[in-house]
């Protein structure tokens, strides 16, 4: 395996900035450290992200303050059991003075877009992000309308709360690079959590949040990630992961080639943000979880042995050798 001492990419200036983020995010934010790096992982990788957990921990607040440090268009769409896919997308409205139909663009016309609380809005909107999440286009009356790069979406969601909820479908699942789980803070957190909140004069201000790296910035840090080596041996461990998924007996559904280069493509960007220009072992570990958890179906019977996808994907990495 190489080695740290003979990188062959200048990983500096990703690095700074990735520090700097942290730091405005750590602002606001007690913890968290391990999702942060995901979710710059997934910006650096040109993925979507959803975001789970419970309500009250920051699911989106920590993707507002991260938007913040790119100098990027953003906007936030809180999704509702009424909201339609033109409220979305945008619509055609006609021009009294053309006499014409003009498109309006709906807010998804963004670089970055926070989707709160995905799962709240009925199939046919939920389908309305299908097109745009995978092709960075939508097609509204026979025209086609390109997204501006970058274009990355994060969506939140509860897990708990099923009532005027409706569960996303796999086909969307697979739209996003990662699913995040996030949960409670540990009780020193918590504690510094309650007395930076009482400390600070202005709660939650993103005003104090500084940009960090611009558009070109963000275009120059995703052309070094694909230069990130990875090795052969390398790349069939990833393979022989995703292929014993689909081998498995605890499964209904495996994952599919698009959750390999998913897992690829994380495993790339959290090896340059730890400052390694090659990939290891660790990386496919570590980046499996948030790659496949949502791409996989446990059987029945694993349901309701209360197991879930994580339990499946431990006893999985367990059985395929890591390379040497």
């Amino acid at each position: 395996m190489e080695n740290n001492l003979s990188n062959r990419i200048d990983l500096t200036e990703l690095q700074t900035s990735i520090e700097k983020v942290k730091a405005e995010i750590k602002k606001i934010i007690v913890g968290q450290d391990k999702v942060i790096e995901l979710l710059l992982a997934a910006i650096f990788a040109d993925g979507h992200v959803l975001i789970e957990g419970v309500p009250g921990i920051a699911k989106t607040l920590i993707a507002k303050i991260l938007t913040r440090t790119i100098s990027a268009d953003f906007s936030r769409i809180q999704f509702t059991p009424d909201l339609m896919p033109s409220d979305i997308l945008g619509t055609s409205i006609f021009n009294m003075k053309s006499s014409e139909f003009e498109f309006k663009k709906g807010p998804i016309f963004s670089n970055i877009i926070l989707i709160d609380e995905i799962n709240r809005s009925p199939a046919k909107t939920q389908a309305a992000l299908f097109e745009v999440m995978e092709e960075k286009q939508i097609t509204i009356d026979g025209k086609t309308y390109k997204m501006n790069e970058p274009f990355i979406v994060f969506a939140t969601q509860n897990p708990i709360e099923h009532e005027g909820t409706y569960k996303l479908p796999e086909a969307q699942l697979d739209r996003f690079l990662f699913k995040i789980e996030m949960s409670y803070p540990e009780l020193s957190e918590e504690i510094k959590i309650l007395l930076e909140f009482n400390n600070r004069k202005s709660v939650n201000d993103l005003d104090q949040i500084n940009k960090v790296f611009t558009q070109s910035d963000l275009n120059s840090f995703r052309s070094i990630i694909k230069s990130i080596h990875i090795e052969e041996k390398i790349a069939s461990y990833i393979a022989g992961i995703v292929n014993q998924t689909r081998k498995s007996g605890d499964l209904y559904l495996g994952a599919s080639p698009r959750a390999s280069i998913a897992i690829m493509m994380g495993a790339k960007s959290l090896a340059a943000i730890r400052g390694r220009d090659f990939v290891i072992p660790d990386d496919i570990k570590e980046i499996a979880y948030p790659a496949l958890r949502h791409r996989i179906i446990l059987t029945a019977e694993k349901e309701m042995e209360g197991k879930n996808p994580d339990d499946i994907l431990q006893l999985i990495l367990n059985r395929v050798e890591v390379p040497r």
